[in-house]
């Protein structure tokens, strides 16, 4: 019999968690979507780097999505319980609530070694690939393909490119380029042009032929005019963003032992969620107790607010100590000791120490 109600118990859990983790991750891609496209429209991503970019932000907030979902999930399923006079049931049998704590908390386990994989090997690959395809994105549409019959400008507004038309292979034709390179005015007319990648990442190469060149300083009358058959013009892009490397992208093998308060702090943080997902399950056993006639998501908006309260404690602490204003020995502990205090606090009000005597003594 114990096994038969630890198997339903879990299986309403387990069902409950999937819907709304469902539902969270749904409304995580949309969120994910409308950032992701207006960075796009800012910034002319191709329409590749905005799938990849949603994918990926995707798996990053997994780790996030995955807790609260565990969290709400109990609470709902014991919620009916207590609502529909389930666990009523039970504990007349001798089966309270607190002992559904160790298959739940079997469950939460399962889950919890998911999220270390995502937390120290997935996230931070996801991460640093999103970091370098939103570099390369904005780099390419900085120079990338020109649309013919459109005036494109680069090197901050200092070169505007215009070209009637572009062929299968790319040449374009009938080219337009106008530069400003230190006060002078060049213009530029030539039948046709190619570009291609410079020597290093922030230049392109772009090469004008059978054209004419004008030179001189607006408002002038000393131009000069010069016809060439081949004209290399250099035009530089925007480098990457930072040299620096994210401690969200570096590897967890790199974080052990770091003493960077920043690569401490990233550490604790990925350890954090699977810890997160078992304090969690502590709390919502407890907290979903229902009392008489309460609605069955009495206890929701409780849970959502616990939650918030944990993970923004969780983010600050993690700031702290990034900061140097947190000692790496208290670091983001002291969050969890709160929450696991709050657990136990909640699940030794709704089965006190004088239940637990009794119940081992009747046992003996």
């Amino acid at each position: 019999m114990k096994w038969t109600i630890e198997r339903y118990v879990l299986r309403e859990v387990a069902q409950s968690w999937l819907a709304v983790t469902g539902v969270l991750v749904a409304i995580i891609l949309s969120n994910q979507l409308s950032r992701v496209l207006g960075q796009a429209t800012e910034n002319a991503y191709g329409r590749h780097v905005v799938a990849e970019l949603i994918v990926l932000g995707s798996v990053m907030n997994l780790s996030i999505v995955v807790p609260v979902g565990l969290l709400l999930a109990i609470v709902l399923s014991l919620g009916r319980l207590y609502h529909d006079s389930e666990i009523a049931a039970l504990q007349a049998c001798g089966y309270g609530p607190v002992r559904l704590l160790k298959p739940l908390l079997g469950f939460a386990l399962l889950i919890a070694a998911g999220l270390a994989w995502l937390s120290f090997v997935q996230v931070p690959l996801a991460d640093l690939h999103a970091q370098a395809l939103k570099q390369s994105a904005v780099r390419n549409a900085q120079f990338g393909s020109l649309d013919s019959g459109r005036f494109r400008s680069f090197s901050k507004g200092d070169a505007v490119f215009y070209a009637e038309r572009v062929d299968a292979q790319g040449v374009l034709h009938n080219v337009f380029v106008q530069r400003d390179v230190h006060g002078t005015m060049e213009l530029a007319l030539a039948e046709t042009a190619t570009y291609k990648p410079g020597d290093n990442e922030s230049t392109h190469m772009v090469t004008l032929f059978n054209g004419q060149r004008y030179e001189g300083v607006p408002g002038r009358a000393d131009f000069r005019i010069i016809e060439f058959r081949e004209h290399g013009i250099p035009v530089v892009t925007p480098p990457s963003m930072s040299r620096k490397v994210d401690p969200d992208t570096k590897p967890t093998r790199e974080l052990l032992g770091s003493s960077d308060p920043q690569d401490i702090a990233q550490l604790q943080a990925r350890i954090s969620t699977p810890l997160m997902a078992l304090v969690l399950t502590l709390i919502a056993v407890p907290l979903s107790r229902l009392r008489p006639r309460q609605g069955r998501y009495g206890r929701v908006g409780f849970a959502i607010l616990v939650y918030f309260v944990y993970s923004n404690l969780l983010t600050a602490a993690k700031v702290w100590v990034e900061k140097g204003e947190l000692s790496p020995l208290i670091g983001v502990w002291w969050v969890h000791l709160l929450a696991l205090s709050l657990g136990l606090f909640l699940a030794l009000r709704q089965s006190p120490p004088k239940f637990w005597l009794n119940r081992h003594r009747h046992a003996a």
